[in-house]
């Protein structure tokens, strides 16, 4: 069913040529002669006209993020014509001139941050009963929840003894945890509990997980292939190699598989072996990443391949190994779009609010990756890697897309896919995450521990300053890690927790 639209005002004749022959005649000199056979006409809307032409804009905004695309598809499909009204909706918002919304010197409204808090801890309460249906999902909605809060600049500990006993009725005695009591234990609801346990931190938080159990049941969903499965007798996708990375390098768990491991041979491999080479065989035609070889190329597969990668061993030594990074940076580039200037997920597709973080934040990873291309341990004197002038992609408009499209202005708060879609915690978190990620700039660099060894990398943040800053002061968000998706702090400490506890 073709979407509601306003109604465009002329009508065109287009030709569609049948043969290829004929379309490699017509870029001859000359008329190519043509008979009525090798040609359909029919009349389709003219495209030229979005309804976006009129609209009064606040002369502090940018064209960019107000005119019509320069290049448009002529070609008129269900997709295209949701594209338009996606821009009709998205335009208003971006040119400021609304009286009911305070606008900065640059067009930008400010943060609701009081009401997205509020929205927040009514997600961490009790929900309608229609919410039923979402049950096995109880264990995102922790996460989404307390890390934006966290984002947010939220007290989260206030919320760590509710979410020890939560968390206590959905771990399972066989290792994992289940979306509720008595639910099979999932990689991407057991990887969401650890990162919202670590949130809110404390040593009663950490010690809730049996990691024996876990490291055993990780061990159960390791493959020959080299991928993980997301669950006993699940699918093996890239989804399991970033899960399981992140839980084993948080949790400090043993890489060495146990002998019942259906991925245990006598070369004694482990919970890594051959995961980077699975997650090479999801790079797509396209240069993106799909959820296993051969599927489509999807933004959050794309994060999580490199989130993983990252994790097996610094971005710019391993992520050039094993994926084609111009072609990858082509395709996410491909993602954001004008006027809007949020992200798409995939070809073709609109703008969705979360993507500000799936895609939003490949580019620290990638942008570790050209920056450390002359590595540091050939340069003993330098404290950083090799620096790399301006961002790969617009921060100024995904900062307006979320600013002025992303957010819930209403009593209700929270933040949202597109102005038609009412906010929610998947995407509250998601967008503020990659707010903080087009806030902020990330480095890789190396500290003196004394004077001839190097630790390992360390990522660290610190405000942008490239361009002119949109947004108020007081609206910069916090940080979050650009691997583990939490506040680096709860990283940090987690990892420093475990590090110290000699075995199980």
């Amino acid at each position: 069913m073709r979407p509601r639209i306003k109604p465009l005002k002329r009508r065109t004749k287009v030709t569609f040529i049948k043969r290829a022959a004929s379309m490699a005649a017509s870029a001859q000199t000359g008329s190519p002669q043509r008979s009525d056979s090798d040609v359909d006409e029919e009349f389709i809307d003219d495209l030229s006209d979005l309804g976006i032409e009129g609209i009064e804009t606040n002369s502090t905004v940018p064209e960019l993020f107000t005119a019509s695309p320069p290049v448009r598809d002529t070609l008129p499909t269900a997709t295209s014509y949701a594209q338009d009204a996606t821009v009709r909706e998205c335009v208003p918002l971006l040119a400021a001139t609304d009286s009911d919304i305070d606008h900065n010197a640059h067009g930008v409204p400010s943060l609701l941050r009081d009401n997205h808090i509020k929205f927040l801890q009514k997600q961490l309460g009790r929900f309608p009963a229609p919410y039923v249906a979402a049950d096995a999902s109880r264990p995102w909605f922790l996460y989404w929840s307390l890390n934006a809060l966290a984002l947010l600049g939220y007290d989260t500990a206030v919320y760590r003894e509710d979410l020890i006993k939560t968390v206590r009725t959905m771990q399972n005695p066989s290792g994992g945890i289940g979306g509720g009591h008595g639910q099979d234990s999932h990689l991407a609801t057991t990887y969401a509990v650890v990162l919202a346990l670590a949130i809110v931190g404390g040593e009663d938080a950490y010690e809730v997980i049996d990691r024996k159990a876990m490291w055993k049941w990780l061990c159960s969903l390791k493959q020959p292939s080299g991928g993980i499965q997301m669950a006993l007798g699940g699918e093996v996708d890239v989804r399991g190699a970033y899960c399981a990375a992140v839980i084993v390098t948080l949790l400090n768990l043993p890489l060495d598989l146990s002998t019942d491991s259906p991925a245990w041979t006598p070369e004694r491999p482990t919970l890594f072996t051959g995961l980077a080479d699975y997650v090479r065989r999801c790079q797509t035609f396209e240069g993106g990443i799909s959820g296993k070889p051969d599927g489509e190329a999807h933004g959050a597969y794309a994060f999580c391949a490199l989130g993983c990668l990252s994790i097996l061993d610094t971005p710019h030594r391993i992520i050039p190994k094993y994926l084609d990074v111009p072609r990858l940076i082509s395709w996410l580039s491909s993602r954001q779009y004008a006027p809007e200037g949020g992200f798409s997920g995939r070809t073709n597709k609109l703008v969705d609010g979360c993507y500000s973080h799936w895609v939003g934040g490949c580019w620290p990873l990638i942008d570790a990756v050209l920056k450390g291309a002359i590595e540091l341990e050939d340069q003993p004197n330098e404290a950083s890697f090799t620096a790399h002038q301006g961002s790969l992609y617009s921060r100024e408009g995904l900062i307006r897309y979320i600013l002025c499209c992303g957010q819930d202005r209403s009593k209700r708060g929270g933040l949202r896919d597109k102005p038609s879609r009412p906010s929610d915690a998947y995407h509250t978190c998601y967008v503020l995450s990659g707010l903080s990620s087009a806030q902020h700039q990330w480095d890789l660099t190396y500290v003196n521990e004394d004077e001839t060894i190097l630790s390992e990398p360390k990522w660290v943040a610190s405000p942008c300053a490239e361009g002119t800053q949109v947004f108020n002061e007081e609206d910069r968000v916090g940080t979050i890690h650009p691997v583990y998706t939490i506040p680096q702090e709860s990283v940090d400490d987690m990892k420093a927790y475990f590090a110290s506890k000699q075995g199980f």
